[in-house]
């Protein structure tokens, strides 16, 4: 065991995917403590015009952009990836080597050139769904083994790629570890209530899915930019984190559709009242799905894979995190929420007025 009083200053810092949701928030957090940042991604960083941001524009697969991305770097943030969340029949070999291209092979690349240029600190995103096997988890900790039922890209990308950070902390004088992140929220958002708003605006939100007790937890982008600066200033000889993973979340397990429900409803959109057994929808959507690839029918509702997210226990503790980094959740669920409707009614509105999704003819 490491000794968690151990911290040490972060240095010239390096965000992968600076330019994303969880990075460009990262990025600004830096700066605002007085970091010089180098923000590397495929699109110049919005926050381009601060003096102490250097913005790096590349593509992580390529050698000589990442070598120019990591010069003079002392601690790295790893946070680009491909998000594919597709599985089984859906997955072409295209989809598949570009994942692993992005996210293993350019994990690698970006740590070997870090190593080369005398990074001492990695710390790598990976997900809560590297430990997930379709089986109930209430409270999982980082002793829980990695799975092996690979539902979609992502996870199967993660756990690889998590397992190479880890296994390469001390290797040339570099300290690694892996942040592992619930679903993240906040403004800035594109993917969990894109997701809802989508279902919602497509009229497919009818029923609730799954009994109200079955709950899991979320990541609000601030607490996770907090628990990833305190991973990395943790990373020192002798400290807690080196060679270590944490899950990194809100602290408040919630059932998903009491979480999405004031969001919704704040948008103007009633909300269902039905509650339908979780193990019929996925038995449903189960015999959809096959019948969509073996004849050819419409994509089901949902994949049997996003029934068993939310109508399972899917939560994890947060204790390590407290013990070795002295984590806490700096936001309240209630309090960010507070602070994003205003984001989250605006992006509905426009996803309405864009006309997407088209609804669908039952």
């Amino acid at each position: 065991m490491g000794d968690s009083s151990l911290t040490t200053n972060l240095g010239r810092v390096l965000v992968t995917g600076g330019s994303g949701f969880v990075g460009a928030n990262l990025v600004t957090e830096l700066l605002d403590r007085g970091h010089h940042v180098h923000s590397f991604d495929r699109v110049p960083s919005k926050l381009a015009d601060h003096p102490r941001l250097t913005t790096i524009v590349g593509d992580i697969c390529d050698p000589e952009d990442v070598a120019a991305a990591v010069e003079g770097v002392d601690t790295v943030f790893h946070t680009a990836a491909i998000i594919d969340l597709m599985g089984g029949g859906s997955v072409t070999q295209e989809y598949r080597q570009r994942s692993f291209a992005v996210n293993v092979d350019g994990t690698k690349n970006l740590a070997h050139a870090a190593q080369r240029a005398g990074v001492r600190r990695f710390v790598y995103t990976a997900s809560n769904s590297v430990v997930m096997g379709g089986q109930p988890i209430s409270g999982g900790d980082e002793t829980l083994p990695y799975t092996s039922r690979f539902n979609d890209l992502y996870t199967e990308t993660k756990v690889v790629a998590e397992k190479f950070v880890l296994g390469i902390n001390g290797a040339d004088g570099m300290l690694t570890c892996s942040v592992r992140p619930s679903g993240i929220w906040g403004r800035g958002d594109q993917t969990m209530f894109r997701k809802v708003f989508e279902s919602v605006l497509a009229g497919h939100v009818k029923v609730l899915v799954g009994s109200k007790n079955v709950k899991l937890d979320n990541s609000y982008v601030h607490n996770l930019v907090h628990g990833f600066i305190l991973a990395a200033e943790h990373l020192v000889p002798g400290g807690t984190a080196p060679g270590q993973a944490y899950f990194i979340n809100d602290g408040e397990p919630i059932n998903m559709f009491e979480f999405s429900r004031p969001v919704v409803q704040a948008c103007g959109q009633p909300w269902p009242a039905l509650r339908v057994p979780g193990r019929l929808v996925h038995t449903v959507m189960t015999v959809w799905q096959f019948l969509h690839f073996r004849f050819g029918l419409p994509k089901p509702l949902l994949e049997p894979l996003a029934v068993e997210r939310i109508s399972m226990d899917n939560y994890f503790s947060i204790d390590k995190a407290r013990r070795d980094l002295g984590y806490e959740p700096l936001f309240t669920t209630e309090q960010a929420l507070r602070d994003c409707l205003p984001y989250y009614t605006e992006l509905f509105a426009k996803m309405k007025a864009a006309g997407e999704p088209a609804p669908t003819v039952a």
